[in-house]
């Protein structure tokens, strides 16, 4: 599942040092993520480890800088999304460029026709199963303060309306991916892996859960921040390790009937040379031992993989049953598709798009490639999960000079081709030309109310500075004088060509949004991660 992805700046440190440079690597991605590719700052060389890695590991760059000295190796992070990186791996494209992979779990990828056959070692280097964190004071009112609660009784109580949450989006990360395999698996009694009858079977019941999310999210990390600064959310189902290093307490509630647990597993690839499988037996055996996976623990909150290393105390003395997992790709595309087009919330998604004169030539033409995309012509393993989904409502709104009449569409529950083909031709007829409106036209973006029972979501794409109408001070007093329900919808601002990039990150700032950076790889790509967050 794909994350929000940003150049790193942390430095090492005793186990404070690297719990605060994660919490402010977490409060950045409010700030900015860079499109796939992104990697840590380390020269080529024969000790360097090639490593294409989930943005769940960021957290550990501080340790992993130490890697060089006391093991022998230095790592090179790639970061990208599970889906990205598992179609990376399976297509062979990764064969020759990087020598392993870590990612939260394998469990994806290991479905994936030929995948197994890239794939050499695998070592687990720490867990954390996906459970639900509650404020304490809801917890206690509703009686899960030390009970044994199953994933049937948090499914009556979401549907009851008895509280709320936030979850990833199981199309773009794992823990969100993880809680809704848990979540399928447990409400539908299987014995065994899930099978796709089943997915079709519980999709009444997953309905009554997901009736209580409230914030969606294409990464854990950014998933916490959006819950510290929405008071009105009561919890989150997110990875124990994230929950348990909130920003305020929670408490933690274990389903009784099973979990699925992240256990990051380190693999090389089976295309890596000698060298690179010594150093990568040098970098497993180092991160094992007890003295790291202690360290590991304390700084990240993940359980220790290596017996004999005792365990916080924190993580409670419960045995933790794993729930089963699909056996099949098909079950597991089902399981997704079915939670974007039939069960979680519909997104209420607007776009503002520059097409002023800067954006001739081959700029308005990646624009115009990027939205296609969405509507369902991108065949790619990642692609199939970012189209506009059944039930969402899409509203364009194209600006030069001064923001053009707004362009809705609504994608219909059943048979959506239709109105995809509508949005398609939309995106192919857009032309470029006169000067920039930025603030204008996101002013108009959030004067349209949104839908009831809706997520909200505005994209900001410019390639230039604002030459036209209101500015940046007078964009912010307009955003502060919005009701609640308006303010609490997220600007992700797309990076293009040459735009103005600090007044762009005080949108993002602002709104509780992020920044895409899409002028060294492509606005599609860019427009396909922030498909996550809607």
């Amino acid at each position: 599942m794909s994350s929000l992805r940003r150049c790193p700046g942390t430095s090492p440190g005793g186990g404070l040092a690297r719990r605060l440079a994660a919490l402010a690597a977490s409060a950045a991605l409010l700030l900015t993520a860079a499109c796939a590719g992104d990697s840590t700052e380390i020269a080529d060389g024969p000790d360097v480890l090639h490593v294409l890695a989930g943005s769940e590991i960021k957290d550990l760059e501080p340790l992993l800088e130490r890697a060089a000295s006391e093991a022998g190796v230095q790592v090179k992070l790639t970061y990208t999304g599970t889906l990205d990186g598992a179609d990376q791996v399976a297509s062979g494209r990764a064969d020759g460029k990087l020598d392993a992979t870590w990612f939260s779990s394998n469990r994806y990828l290991s479905l994936i026709d030929g995948a197994q056959a890239k794939l050499a070692t695998q070592t687990k280097i720490m867990a954390s199963p996906v459970v639900l964190g509650l404020k304490p004071a809801k917890a206690a009112e509703l009686g899960w303060n030390g009970k044994q609660v199953t994933w049937a009784d948090i499914a009556t109580a979401a549907r009851d309306g008895r509280f709320s949450f936030g979850m990833t989006n199981p199309a773009s990360s794992n823990s969100g991916f993880s809680a809704l395999v848990g979540v399928a698996a447990a409400l539908s009694d299987a014995d065994g892996a899930l099978t796709a009858e089943q997915v079709a079977s519980v999709t009444p019941r997953l309905k009554d859960f997901f009736s209580a999310q409230r914030l969606t999210a294409g990464s854990s990390g950014w998933l916490a921040d959006a819950y510290a600064r929405d008071p009105g959310v009561d919890g989150m189902v997110n990875y124990e390790s994230v929950l348990l290093g909130a920003r305020e307490p929670l408490t933690l509630v274990y389903p009784g009937d099973g979990v699925v647990s992240a256990d990051y597993p380190l693999t090389l690839l089976a295309s890596a040379s000698d060298e690179k499988k010594a150093l990568y037996g040098k970098l497993t055996a180092w991160l094992r031992t007890p003295a790291v996976q202690k360290e590991i623990m304390t700084g990240t909150h993940r359980r220790p993989i290596v017996s004999g290393v005792p365990q916080d105390a924190r993580f409670g003395a419960a045995q933790l049953i794993e729930l089963p997992f699909p056996n099949r790709r098909s079950t597991a595309d089902e399981l997704i598709a079915t939670y974007l087009n039939q069960v979680r919330v519909p997104a209420q998604a607007t776009f503002v798009l520059d097409t002023s004169g800067s954006m001739k030539g081959g700029r308005i033409d990646a624009l115009r490639q990027a939205l296609v995309a969405l509507t369902g012509a991108d065949g790619s393993a990642s692609g199939a999960f970012t189209r506009f989904s059944n039930r969402e409502t899409v509203t364009m709104i194209p600006f030069s000079g001064s923001p053009r009449q707004p362009v809705p569409f609504t994608v219909p529950e059943r048979n959506p081709e239709a109105v995809l083909a509508e949005i398609k031709r939309f995106a192919e007829g857009l032309t470029a030309n006169g000067g920039t409106a930025i603030y204008d036209s996101l002013r108009a973006a959030y004067d349209r109310p949104v839908e009831a029972g809706h997520y909200g979501s505005i994209v900001l794409m410019t390639d230039g500075e604002n030459t036209d109408g209101s500015d940046y001070a007078d964009f912010e007093s307009h955003y502060r004088s919005l009701p609640e329900d308006r303010r609490r919808v997220p600007a992700f601002v797309v990076l293009f060509g040459d735009s103005d990039v600090e007044e762009m990150r005080q949108v993002a700032e602002l709104t509780g949004g992020a920044v895409f950076d899409a002028r060294e790889t492509s606005l599609t790509s860019a427009f396909k991660e922030i498909r996550g967050y809607q």
